[in-house]
């Protein structure tokens, strides 16, 4: 469940920073500021139903799942095929999420 949690939320996070990106880059009209605002308010009210005692530990867990969610936002929306470099690393990020959602605490 975690990770259907932290999916969605990176979703929501990168939709609502391609709006603002979208409004000062791509010169998008200014409305597109609202429905990001409204996606980056639902990607920070689904972290909060990660399982977890920390949202420190939630949130650098999350970032292995934001970066994977990310080149699969460059590939399908922006139609640019991530390269051997950012499978790579994020690959590495995904480790990173994993020792730190599975590791033995104490």
């Amino acid at each position: 469940m975690t990770y259907i949690i932290y999916a969605a939320a990176a979703v929501f996070e990168i939709a609502g920073c391609f709006a603002f990106w979208a409004w000062l880059k791509m010169a998008k009209p200014s409305w597109w500021l609202a429905p990001g605002m409204v996606s980056l308010a639902l990607f920070a009210w689904l972290l909060t139903f990660v399982p977890s005692e920390a949202a420190g530990r939630t949130f650098a867990a999350y970032g292995g799942i934001y970066i994977v969610a990310s080149l699969m936002w460059l590939w399908i929306v922006e139609s640019r095929v991530p390269d051997r470099w950012d499978i790579g690393g994020a690959l590495v990020c995904l480790g990173g999420t994993a020792i730190i959602l599975f590791a033995p605490r104490g």
